[in-house]
């Protein structure tokens, strides 16, 4: 940890510190106001970042925790294959393969651009944004079946998209050729490079008032994210802490449950994060790249020990990481990485379980952990050769903490996307139709304080010959509660025709839809924190109105008595209440 003193003052380094993060935020709004696709201009699946001049974190806007592996990983990759002496203002890179620089899987593009003060490179503007298709062998690009990257998509390596402020033509109609719906990643794609643009002028703004301050600035905020953190470590009592969690499973080509587990051992300031536990990479798209290893524990960390701590590189100095190479967590090229979300998004979950203890101000009960994701394919009906790929990640429960219930139908952890508007989807998508779309009764786990709900989200199929992907997890082990609260409800697919409903495998691709059709969704839930006996009955009874408690469960789990009228009114019985728990007791 750095001790030097730091030769600005503190006051310009807070004003510095949130003028980068509004750099930051501001990038990514000007690729959401400009993007052509629902993905991002709805659900909003893309982030940007103010990087150093060395390569390092110094503010990522608020959106996708998950996006952290390439702002940490991509300048310094650039270094590694461009002579730096010969980037240009003006300049600006592109790439997606995690593998060499990239993102979390090859529909997440980065793009990249220096920032020159007085002749020399003062920061980056970066950003990323996941493309509905980017080729590969299925619509989307991404199956459940993949046992190589090979499969999932065209790989860019860390290139010149941009030099000295001119596209590079060629290399953005190989782009172009690559992907099933080229009028969208034409736009896509544009609304990243324009926006760096608009950052990088913002960044030249503030080095024009702030000159060699602004590096100064950027190097102690990262020296203030260490400290903080490890003051936040150092309280804690030293020891190892464990936990174990598990996938359902590995798709088609591995069916069996996969084992996701981690040993934390904290030692005074530092922490060590060790997943030599964790099975080996799978033959299956849910393989997990060691940055976006990083990055969740990187999250992890800045949410239990300091969630106002900056979000710079200053924490990735407080922690190391073991993961033996060929595992889960830090596959080998060419392993697949298509559903990677699913899979990353219990890394938090088991961080958080092993420190509930420790952590318990802040640690929340077990999430719906997934990214619980449905892609409809089909020719454009009012356009004939033309392809439409409807992508849907639709959200579930947040879980509970020793404060407050958790909240329902939200993207948790590594993913930070919005649920996509039935307006926006039906109108860009004609091919389908929602039945249905609620909150799923009795999803959020019991307890004192209860878990957020999942969703019961159904789609209706309105042509022939739809194309159908539905990929997810937590339908086999649930959400976990927490210090006695109940374990949420696992998700489920099903496909209904005349009111007969199948179940549909937890990862699945290529499923045909005819007209008339129902695709249902429901999500997971979350877990319970608490006793679900110490939750106030007049809650209960709240719950209950609201359609988030079932009577049935009221009585069960929180031994509470409601009574329902016909007129759907809802009462309290105290006595029946008070002689339910007494009994318990």
């Amino acid at each position: 940890m750095s001790t030097k003193r730091s030769p600005v003052d503190p006051v310009t380094v807070e004003i510095v510190g949130n003028l980068m993060l509004s750099i930051a935020e501001e990038t990514c709004l000007s690729i959401i106001k400009s993007a052509y696709s629902t993905n991002i201009k709805e659900r909003r699946d893309v982030s940007a970042a103010v990087v150093g001049p060395e390569g390092d974190l110094v503010a990522q806007a608020d959106y996708l925790p998950i996006h952290l592996n390439a702002f940490l990983t991509f300048i310094p990759y650039i270094y590694q294959h461009f002579d730096r002496a010969k980037i240009r203002p003006g300049d600006m890179f592109i790439g997606n393969d995690p593998y060499h620089g990239g993102g979390n899987h090859l529909p997440d593009i980065v793009v990249a651009m220096p920032v020159f003060g007085d002749g020399a490179i003062i920061g980056w503007v970066v950003n990323m944004a996941h493309h509905s298709d980017i080729g590969g062998m299925v619509p989307g690009s991404t199956s459940s079946y993949a046992d190589s990257i090979f499969q999932e998509g065209i790989r860019i390596p860390v290139i010149r998209i941009c030099n000295e402020g001119k596209l590079n033509e060629d290399v953005f109609q190989l782009l172009l050729g690559n992907t099933r719906v080229r009028e969208e990643r034409e736009g896509d794609l544009t609304a990243q490079i324009s926006s760096n643009r608009v950052g990088a002028r913002r960044m030249e703004e503030a080095f024009a008032k702030y000159g060699s301050r602004l590096t100064a600035c950027m190097e102690e905020l990262q020296n203030y994210s260490e400290r903080r953190l490890r003051a936040a470590i150092a309280s804690v009592a030293d020891g190892v802490y464990s936990y174990t969690d598990y996938l359902d499973d590995g798709g088609d080509n591995s069916p069996d449950p996969q084992t996701i587990s981690v040993d934390i051992r904290i030692s005074g300031d530092s922490i060590v994060f060790d997943f030599s536990k964790t099975c080996k990479q799978l033959k299956a798209p849910l393989n997990i790249s060691y940055n976006t290893l990083l990055a969740s524990c990187f999250y992890s960390l800045k949410a239990l020990f300091g969630a106002d701590i900056p979000a710079t590189s200053g924490i990735f100095r407080v922690f190391e990481v073991v993961a033996p190479k060929g595992s889960l967590v830090n596959p080998i090229d060419p392993a697949p990485l298509g559903l990677t979300i699913n899979a990353a998004q219990r890394l938090p979950d088991v961080i958080f379980g092993a420190l509930a203890e420790v952590a318990s101000e802040r640690v929340l009960a077990g999430c719906n952990s997934t990214c619980q994701t449905t892609v409809f394919t089909r020719e454009d009906p009012r356009h004939p050769g033309n392809t439409l790929i409807c992508h849907e990640a639709i959200a579930g429960g947040s879980g509970a903490s020793r404060h407050a219930d958790g909240l329902s139908a939200v993207q948790v952890h590594m993913t930070n996307t919005s649920n996509m508007p039935i307006e926006a989807m039906e109108t860009e998508f004609p091919i389908l139709m929602i039945k249905k779309y609620s909150l799923r009764t009795d999803s959020g786990g019991a307890g004192e304080f209860r878990g957020g709900l999942g969703i019961d989200r159904e789609f209706e199929m309105l042509l022939d010959g739809i194309q159908c992907k539905a990929t997810g997890d937590r339908q086999k082990f649930a959400p976990y509660g927490l210090e006695g609260g109940r374990d949420g409800a696992t998700g489920a697919f099903f496909r209904e025709m005349d009111g007969a409903r199948t179940r549909l495998p937890g990862k699945s691709t290529g499923n045909r839809m005819e007209k008339g059709e129902i695709l249902v969704a429901l999500t997971p839930g979350s877990g319970g924190y608490g006793d679900p006996l110490r939750r106030p009955p007049e809650k209960v009874l709240d719950d209950v109105a609201d359609g988030y408690v079932s009577v049935e469960a009221a009585r069960d789990q929180y031994k509470v008595a409601v009574n329902r009228d016909s007129d759907g009114i809802c009462t309290l019985d105290v006595e029946a209440t008070c002689a339910l728990r007494a009994a318990v007791r």
